[in-house]
């Protein structure tokens, strides 16, 4: 007779174990299933974020960063460092050990909340039932009262550019590199590009970005893409927008890319290609083709706004069931189901999910962009400040950059904030706490901020909107 739960969920990344989690926190019986292998071969929970993902990119994010300052930065602070060198393999190793330490202490997590982590591919077979397939030995079917899946998302591949596992890869293949590739193209300048180019073109890569799209970041406010583009142009990135690659082919010393640019037909060779044109969901080998689940028309699971699937008592969340591909997004659902199916008002409001791209400058967002809300009918009024004039940044040595404030002019509400500039991911808390208490532009206005720090500059942005930021001698009469 198999073994039966009150809730299985069929995954362990950022949506998955935290849905666990609530689950066991809520007194019920939790099983999670997860097939994801370390490099030595072990189970390791934490999904791609923690494996292979969020944590060890923005790991090498923080390494790179510190070995481009070192060489360009400290000297004006008085740090005389000659010959800067990079190891490379003690910058993985320290990736791989943040990484382990991570998804160890999601498994301490499990343990201390009475969850059963099963190690093996979680494949629904219907209402109440998974097979489990382990690596090694035999398949087995587990029940449960309500079955959660949570499988996540995998690299989107393309075609024409078919991974090799050493000269074209995904951006997983792009965290391993042991040695810095001379010239790296990426196929894709989205936050996956920008982020992977920024590391290795710090640590001395020349490298080349080929986006399909005529405008860099559009899901970006304009003003805060126009200087990102400046910004990653002066650090050297080489951003080719409008180009579509047509065909990427493996030689004996590199890849040759051909793309077409302007109705032009051009072609680059480089040491490393990484395609990086988005993720999928991970749906291959997830149901049985009995079970009846249901997909939209773009592979995601469909779910409704209780996150509910076609089938009774089968509940999705993450990035398997689509919108924003974001752990953190993730995360709140699988909280949110949790207490649904404890019988609970879960909720995610999805107009306040923040976005960071963790390049440097860092670029943060929540709500709308000036030009959504104006399309959507919204009197809308603006407040920017620069980071040029904050003394913290000064002293940081990163003064470049702007907050951006998106307000409706009619009840002074803020519906959106845009950041480029240093420490932006930890910014942008306070304008999403802000929003989910609808407050106005004069409540951030008129709330004290220390000084000297980042977060003035948030505050002068929200006194710009009204036209009476203190410490901007251009602002309007």
């Amino acid at each position: 007779m198999s073994k039966k739960y009150d809730v299985i969920v069929i995954g362990a990344g950022p949506a998955g174990y935290v849905a666990a989690i609530r689950c066991a926190q809520l007194g019920l019986k939790t099983a999670c299933i997860d097939n994801w292998l370390d490099e030595a071969g072990k189970p390791s929970l934490g999904g791609t974020c923690l494996n292979a993902g969020c944590m060890p990119s923005k790991a090498l994010l923080e390494s790179s960063e510190l070995f481009h300052r070192a060489q360009h930065e400290f000297a004006e602070h008085g740090l005389e460092i000659r010959n800067v060198k990079m190891n490379i393999g003690q910058m993985q190793k320290r990736k791989a050990g943040i990484v382990a330490s991570l998804t160890s202490g999601v498994a301490t997590l499990f343990k201390s909340n009475g969850i059963e982590a099963i190690h093996g591919k979680g494949c629904l077979e219907g209402p109440g039932k998974v097979k489990v397939t382990p690596p090694k030995g035999k398949a087995s079917t587990l029940q449960a009262d309500k079955i959660i899946i949570a499988a996540g998302s995998v690299p989107a591949e393309m075609s024409i550019a078919p991974f090799d596992g050493d000269r074209i890869v995904d951006s997983t293949g792009a965290l391993d590199f042991d040695t810095v590739p001379g010239k790296l193209g990426i196929i894709g300048a989205g936050i996956i590009g920008l982020e992977l180019g920024s590391v290795w073109a710090r640590l001395g890569s020349e490298v080349t970005l080929l986006e399909t799209q005529d405008a860099l970041l559009p899901m970006v406010d304009k003003q805060i893409a126009r200087e990102a583009g400046k910004q990653f142009r002066q650090q050297g990135l080489n951003i080719l927008l409008g180009a579509r690659v047509l065909k990427a082919t493996t030689q004996a010393k590199g890849v040759k890319v051909e793309y077409v640019e302007n109705e032009d037909k051009k072609s680059l060779t480089f040491d490393k290609l990484i395609v990086a044109v988005g993720r999928r969901p991970a749906t291959d080998g997830l149901f049985s083709k009995d079970s009846g689940l249901e997909l939209d028309d773009k592979g995601f699971i469909a779910v409704n706004e209780r996150y509910r699937t076609n089938l009774p008592d089968v509940y999705a969340v993450g990035d398997v069931i689509g919108g924003a591909m974001l752990a953190h997004k993730g995360s709140e659902e699988g909280v949110a189901v949790a207490e649904i199916i404890a019988g609970q008002s879960g909720h995610v409001n999805y107009d306040t999910v923040p976005s960071v791209i963790y390049t440097a400058p860092e670029i943060a967002w929540v709500g709308k962009t000036e030009d959504q809300a104006s399309r959507q009918g919204f009197s809308v009024k603006t407040g920017s400040f620069p980071f040029a004039a904050s003394g913290r940044a000064k002293a940081l040595q990163a003064a470049q950059g702007m907050v951006k404030l998106v307000v409706d002019a009619d009840t002074d509400e803020v519906i959106g904030a845009h950041m480029i500039g240093p420490y932006v991911s930890e910014l942008i808390a306070e304008i999403v706490l802000g929003m989910e208490f609808k407050a106005s532009a004069e409540d951030i206005a008129r709330t004290m901020h220390a000084h000297p720090t980042l977060s003035e500059v948030v505050h002068e942005a929200a006194l710009a909107v009204d036209n009476r930021a203190i410490h901007f001698a251009n602002r309007r009469k």
